[in-house]
This record gives structure tokens, C-alpha cells and sequence, in this order.
């Protein structure tokens, strides 16, 4: 049904993705480099995946959410670099309407799923540092699930939500899109009349999916730092922040980044500055993931060091 309103509702039935169609010279160079960014952030998550999985060591609250984190990551590039990999190597960029609409939801569904998943990991963090005691009986298995379930709830409700906004709306003009994939604002760009409050309604709905996590996660590190700061020796101060470092890399990368991209109008989007913003989000994220986590996480890399050993 949602289908046949769309078709009713534009004469549009393909998209013509431009990507960085403006280097045409450097189509093989740029396939190269995207296919080994893709190879290596598929490997490296699906190994972390995996040595969690095989070390009891791992199988914490903390490496419960990794481990979810990095299954997400998988297949959150998969959304949008096969297709721009297919793009290099052929004359023909074109997407149909119905993958188009495919694409964006799944691309929302798993961005949106990681930030509720990064403020569930800060809980987890804020729990092990200012109730060590009680730990285990706040983060036992079943609020784990809850609280993965939950996130990945809230990014199928804010993709259907965004997706069906947007492609419900009259296409009936250019057919092309100046990006690498379907994002909102470029497609937002083809909609035959003005989208001004389309527009506020999408910022004020991507500012809420992601500033409601953000707020959770600052509220978490806010009481983290807080008692870190009350550590009477540096040493343990240093040691007690360790354990959640590379949780805040990765969420100051993410939000920030999704912040620059999504809540902001259109109209002060540069072209060529968003596509790389965009890239960095949907694709750099997930390759610095299981580096950052592997090589600022002592447990991780006795994980990785064991398993090495006993392959080889």
C-alpha cells in the first residue's frame, strides 16, 4: 500500500546517483580504495565479533553491546558501499525508486539503532564505574537485552518515520542526486514544491533521535567524570577512565558527525564538504570501530593475542 501511494505520487521511477562522478579520472583509484576500506571494516568487525564470542574473558555487559555494535557496523556500510563500488566500475549510476526509499530506511534504521546503542553502552559504563557494587544486579542479562532490543526499536520507528516522509512526497523534476547514496537532504533537493517545513519537521525529528541519546550518554559521562575525579591517586583516576575511553571517542565521532550532517537546514549544506562529512559518518565510523577498540582495549588485545596463539 505504502508502495503504490509513492508511485501515485511521482512520475519519478529512478534516481541518478552522481557520487564523485566529478573525478571521473580517478574511478578506478577511488574503487580501490573503497573496496579495501570495505574488506578491511567487514574483517575487522566480524574479528571482534568473534573473539568475544570465543572468550569467556569477553562475556561482560560491556562486550555484550561491543560485540552488538560491531555485528551493527557489518551491515550498516553494506548499505550504502557495495552500490558506490558498483558506480565506479559502470556508466550506469542509476537506482531505482523503490531501492532508493530501501536504502535511506536502512541506512536511518541502523544509524539511528547506534546511537540508542552508544547510550546504552554509557549506561553500562556509568553503572560499572558509580555503582561497581551493584554492577552485576543493575546490568544483568535481561536489561542488556532490553536495552539492545530497545535501540534497535527506536531506529525501525525513526527510519519508517523519516523514510515515509520523505518518499511520499511529489517527484517530478530532476532525477538526479549530487551524493553517493539516498540520504534525506540530497533526495529532499528533487521534491517538486517547497520543502521548507518538510525540512523542519525531518530536523526536528533527527535532532530528537539524536540528541535524546546524546543527552543520555553526556548525563552518564557527566556522573562518570564526576566520580573519577573523587579517586584520591592519579593512577587509579587513569585506570578507572581507561575503561570507557574509547566509548567516548567513538561517541564524540559519531554524534558530533551526525550532528554537522542532519541538523542543520539544507540550504548551508555544501556539496562537496557534506558528501565527505557523509562518508566519514557512514563508512569511517564503522573501520575505526574495532580499531579503536582493539588497540586502546588491554582486554581485547590479550583476547586477540590468545586467539592467535591458539591458531597458530
Amino acid at each position: 500500500m505504502l508502495r503504490d501511494k509513492m508511485i501515485r505520487n511521482t512520475s519519478v521511477t529512478e534516481f541518478v546517483l552522481l557520487g564523485f562522478s566529478s573525478h571521473p579520472d580517478m574511478n578506478s583509484i577511488l574503487f580501490l580504495v573503497f573496496l579495501c576500506v570495505y574488506i578491511i571494516t567487514v574483517l575487522g568487525n566480524i574479528l571482534i565479533v568473534v573473539v568475544i564470542y570465543v572468550d569467556p574473558a569477553l562475556h561482560t555487559p560491556m562486550y555484550f553491546f561491543l560485540r552488538n555494535l560491531s555485528f551493527l557496523d557489518i551491515f550498516y556500510t553494506s548499505v550504502t558501499l557495495p552500490k558506490m563500488l558498483a558506480n565506479h566500475l559502470s556508466e550506469n549510476k542509476t537506482i531505482s525508486f523503490a531501492n532508493c526509499a530501501v536504502q535511506m530506511f536502512f541506512f536511518l534504521f541502523f544509524g539511528v539503532t547506534e546511537c540508542f546503542l552508544l547510550a546504552s553502552m554509557a549506561y553500562d559504563r556509568y553503572s560499572a564505574i558509580c555503582n561497581p557494587l551493584r554492577y552485576t544486579a543493575i546490568m544483568n542479562k535481561r536489561v542488556c537485552i532490553q536495552l539492545t532490543a530497545g535501540s534497535w526499536v527506536c531506529g525501525i520507528l525513526a527510519a519508517v518515520e523519516h523514510t515515509a516522509t520523505v518518499f511520499t512526497l511529489p517527484f517530478c523534476g530532476s532525477n538526479v542526486i549530487n551524493h553517493f547514496f539516498c540520504d534525506i537532504q540530497p533526495v529532499l533537493k528533487l521534491v517538486c514544491w517547497d520543502t521548507y517545513w518538510i525540512e523542519v519537521h525531518i530536523i526536528v525529528g533527527v535532532a530528537f533521535t539524536l540528541m535524546m541519546p546524546l543527552l543520555l550518554s553526556l548525563l552518564s559521562y557527566i556522573c562518570i567524570i564526576s566520580t573519577i575525579l573523587k579517586i584520591r591517586s592519579a593512577e587509579g583516576r587513569r585506570r578507572t577512565f581507561s575503561t570507557c575511553s574509547s566509548h567516548l571517542i567513538v561517541v564524540t565521532l559519531c554524534y558530533g558527525t551526525a550532528l554537522i550532517i542532519y541538523a542543520r537546514p539544507k540550504s548551508s549544506y555544501g556539496l562537496g564538504v557534506n558528501k565527505l562529512f557523509s562518508l566519514f559518518y557512514s563508512v569511517g565510523i564503522a573501520i575505526l570501530n574495532p580499531i579503536i577498540y582493539s588497540f586502546r582495549n588491554k582486554e581485547v588485545k590479550d583476547a586477540l593475542r590468545k586467539m592467535t596463539m591458539n591458531i597458530f
